[in-house]
């Protein structure tokens, strides 16, 4: 583990210093609000470690409908605490910096979508768990990163899909499906269109030895399948992977090296996974700063004021259930977004 986060260095984040007497103030603000603390796996270490449950978010919208605690303090970005919202209404749903959002869900409206399914009327609309509230609402089935080709392939093969905002995953779910009847949306993570295949062919070739997680949402996976595919990489070594099964591929792998293609903060919990393998990231720049807005000294602040507090209107948020209760149930074994 880096210095930088180790717990015998704890860091300051705007005044407040991330210690021992930290997490048990969360803990006991958390106990006596009858709060449940949800983390992503892109999150800082300290707000990972402290949390009820750390995540990808399709394991976190599970335990948001499911818990029985009477708030949800969702530490990840926007959309997260709109879906947790979703499936429990009767829920208060904190978010700890509501200035935390998404390129990737910036990426398409409602309106937006709303005319690109006039262009192609009769086609199923499926929304990766990254859109907003009012595009879910306009969706007829969600998915992540881990169930995107299940919940495609559950899809009559003579209907349209149109597939949402991903372009990079919208591409492999369409490899994988072999279906000639995706259309896809040009959205992007900024984080994740950033790590380039140069780049990872680069650290690939300096380390022959080591496998390579790579996020579907990543520029990158389309080169390594390409390089896999040519030789230039070893097809057992390239594995395309959502943050919760890289956790499960990481206590499975026999490599002692593993090179990480997603956002930095997923190195704490592959890390913790499997301490005996160097993970490294193949982009050390690869930083989500919305998902880095989410602080001790916010996390604290929401739960001493209440604040931020997440919602959404009925009407949306009837029908974005429908959307994401169908993406819940396909599902698969393992991780999520």
């Amino acid at each position: 583990m880096p210095e930088s986060q180790s717990p015998l260095n704890p860091q300051p984040y705007g005044g407040v210093v991330a210690d021992a007497s930290w997490r048990d103030e969360v803990r006991r603000l958390a106990d006596e609000q009858d709060a449940v603390i949800l983390a992503h796996n892109y999150q800082l270490p300290e707000i990972q470690d402290v949390a009820d449950h750390t995540g990808d978010s399709l394991a976190l919208s599970r335990i948001a409908a499911d818990c029985t605690a009477s708030t949800i303090v969702f530490c990840g970005v926007h959309f997260m605490a709109e879906t947790a919202k979703i499936l429990a209404p009767g829920k208060t749903v904190l978010i700890p910096d509501a200035r935390a959002g998404c390129s990737l869900a910036d990426s398409i409206t409602a309106a937006e979508l709303r005319e690109w399914k006039s262009e192609h009327p009769g086609a199923y609309v499926v929304s990766y768990i990254n859109t907003t509230a009012e595009v879910k609402g306009e969706t007829d089935i969600c998915c992540t990163s881990s169930n995107a080709v299940a919940v495609v392939a559950s899809l009559p093969e003579d209907r349209d899909v149109l597939f949402c905002p991903d372009q990079f995953l919208g591409s492999y779910v369409k490899r994988e499906t072999g279906r000639s009847n995706i259309h896809i949306w040009a959205g992007e993570c900024h984080v994740h269109a950033g790590i380039n295949g140069a780049e990872l062919t680069e650290r690939a070739a300096a380390e022959p030895d080591a496998d390579l997680f790579i996020h579907p949402e990543c520029g990158c996976a389309t080169s390594a399948l390409y390089l896999a595919g040519e030789g230039a990489l070893p097809k057992d070594r390239v594995k395309i992977l959502s943050t919760g099964s890289m956790v499960e591929e990481a206590r499975a792998t026999s490599a002692t090296s593993v090179l990480v293609a997603t956002e930095i903060g997923m190195l704490h919990q592959l890390r913790k996974a499997a301490p005996g393998i160097t993970f490294e990231a193949v982009n050390e720049g690869a930083s989500c700063r919305y998902m880095k807005m989410i602080t001790p000294a916010a996390l604290l602040r929401a739960l001493r004021e209440g604040r931020d507090e997440v919602d959404v209107p009925t009407d949306i948020a009837d029908r974005a259930k429908n959307a994401v209760e169908r993406m819940i149930a396909i599902g698969r074994p393992g991780g999520g977004e």
